[in-house]
């Protein structure tokens, strides 16, 4: 067993790594293989290159300081190209044939969900740094579950727009849009329902499929039946098809959505005149004020340069607590990388880790196996081609990190 300096050393590694210097600690063991699954290709690679990107960044700081006790860590990294059937067969190569320790994926909800069965079967601990559909940590109670996640529920997300429009900004006619896919099943489902527990009912739903490039008709109907506000649950491409068929009807109407609509490509494919103005749920909004991100975006550019601007800062910078929150699951367990241990160390863990997008304190439980809570959401605006904080007293606040019970 190492000293107690060197596990000390190790659980404030979330604290030390990005100020590590070039030098390398020694790893002389076997390598910790971890799964990771994403969207590489397609029109989910922008938020899929951020999560294997923000994950890589992890384990290029943990094995500069000596990985765990000397074992470095390995990233065995599978393209689900945002395609349920692809998803599932990659996680059955990870956990079945890879063999890997325990897998940090999932960005599409509707991919995660196909997969799931393939990790709870095996009793192999599947962590979600992406995906936000509320049904991925809930179709199995959690007492019995193996998957955890580190990205805000769109249970949340859905509670936390609706608080905006419709008791912040007092605006009762909502008209919600959503692609048809699992992410967008689960979006009209929650909407509707914290739409319900204020006795409202949306005006006017709209689906469309993905690759829609032109959604002018649906937005003219929600217009048609009076929609003061519009929340659109969709991913990258059909947010910026969103944007620009509201800005060329000239229609200002105050547009929300979850975290999607925040991604570069939408930036690149609607433009900044397009998106002004705009709304959405965030974990995390860059800014000088917070030192850990502002060190965590420096660091991330470095060995990333290529990818400017981050594709999506929140998918990046969630991978990345998933793997230093993992760490410390391993240490808990003295390095037993089965599930079931897995599992009891991160519904108990006993150290809180100051990550990126706020600070991590018993984050789950046996009976929550969601890290973030609703006080842990901000609402981000684009403005002149970025994404700020709409309220400044929120701005204020961002250098004072949430923690889940707070």
């Amino acid at each position: 067993m190492r000293t107690a300096a060197a596990l000390r050393r190790a659980l404030l590694l979330g604290a030390l790594a990005l100020s590590a210097g070039p030098h390398a600690g020694a790893q002389t063991g076997t390598p910790i293989r971890i799964g990771l699954i994403a969207p590489l290709s397609g029109g989910s690679a922008d938020f899929g290159t951020s999560v294997r990107n923000g994950a890589a960044l992890a384990v290029a700081e943990i094995n500069e300081v000596g990985g765990y006790l000397g074992r470095p860590l390995e990233l065995v990294v599978r393209d689900d190209k945002a395609d349920p059937a692809t998803g599932r067969a990659v996680a059955e190569e990870l956990v079945q044939a890879e063999k890997v320790a325990f897998t940090i994926g999932f960005c599409n909800t509707g991919v995660a969900l196909r997969a799931l069965e393939v990790f709870e079967a095996a009793r192999h601990l599947l962590m979600v740094p992406c995906s936000q559909g509320t049904a991925v940590t809930t179709r199995t109670p959690p007492a019995q579950s193996h998957v955890f996640r580190l990205a805000p529920a769109d249970h949340m997300n859905a509670r936390f727009l609706v608080r905006e429009v419709v008791e912040r900004r007092g605006l009762r006619r909502v008209a919600i849009l959503a692609d048809r896919t699992g992410y967008g099943d689960g979006g009209v489902k929650d909407l509707t329902a914290e739409l319900a527990r204020r006795q409202l009912e949306p005006v006017f739903v709209g689906r469309f499929d993905l690759g829609t490039r032109d959604l002018t008709e649906a937005l003219q109907a929600a217009r048609a039946a009076g929609a003061e506000a519009v929340i659109n649950y969709t991913v990258g491409p059909e947010q910026a098809a969103a944007v620009k068929s509201r800005a060329a009807m000239g229609w200002r109407v105050p547009y929300f959505a979850p975290w999607p609509l925040s991604f570069a490509s939408v930036l690149k494919d609607a433009g900044a005149d397009a998106l002004e103005g705009t709304l959405m749920a965030q974990s995390i909004i860059q800014d000088g004020a917070n030192e850990r991100r502002a060190s965590f975006i420096v660091r991330y550019t470095r060995l990333h340069p290529t990818e400017r601007p981050i594709g999506s800062l929140m998918a990046a910078a969630q991978s990345y607590d998933a793997v230093h929150l993992m760490l410390r699951a391993l240490f808990q367990t003295r390095g037993n990388t089965s599930g079931p241990a897995l599992k009891a160390a991160l519904e108990d863990l006993r150290e809180p880790y100051r990550g990126v997008v706020s600070t991590f304190d018993r984050p789950f439980s046996k009976d929550d196996h969601d890290a973030f809570s609703d006080r842990m959401i901000w609402l981000g605006e684009w403005r002149n081609g970025r994404i700020v904080y709409h309220y400044a007293g929120d701005a204020k606040l961002s250098s004072v990190l949430r923690r889940k019970g707070e």
